[in-house]
C-alpha cells in the first residue's frame, strides 16, 4: 500500500472515542441530565417487565421526579409500597442517582 505508514494507524493521545466526543458535547451543553432522564425512561419497559409495561400509559420526568401513569390502581398500590425497591433498581442499572423520587399516578 502507498502512503501507509505504521505511524499513522496509532491512536493519537489528542484524538478520543466517538462515545467520549459526545459525552463532552452532552456536558458542554448542559444536556447530559436530560440525556440520562430520556434513558432512565426508555429502561422504564425493560426493567419494570411486560405486565407493569402493559399497565402504562405515561412515564415523564420533572425536578428529579420520575411519574408514572398507570391504569390499574391495585398496581399503583403496590409500586408505591415498593417505591424505594424501585430507586434502587433504577440506581443500580444507571450507577448514579439520576431521580430522587417516583411518582405513581
Amino acid at each position: 500500500m502507498a502512503g501507509y505508514n505504521k505511524k499513522d494507524s496509532k491512536r493519537n493521545a489528542g484524538i478520543s472515542t466517538l462515545k467520549d466526543s459526545i459525552k463532552e458535547m452532552l456536558k458542554e451543553f448542559k444536556l447530559d441530565a436530560k440525556y440520562k432522564e430520556t434513558e432512565l425512561i426508555k429502561a422504564w419497559p425493560e426493567l419494570m417487565g411486560p405486565m407493569i409495561s402493559k399497565r402504562t400509559t405515561k412515564v415523564f420526568i420533572k425536578d428529579k421526579k420520575m411519574f408514572v401513569k398507570l391504569n390499574s390502581a391495585p398496581l399503583k398500590r403496590e409500586l408505591s409500597m415498593s417505591r424505594s425497591k424501585i430507586l434502587a433498581l433504577f440506581h443500580q442499572k444507571f450507577g448514579e442517582i439520576i431521580i430522587e423520587d417516583i411518582v405513581f399516578l
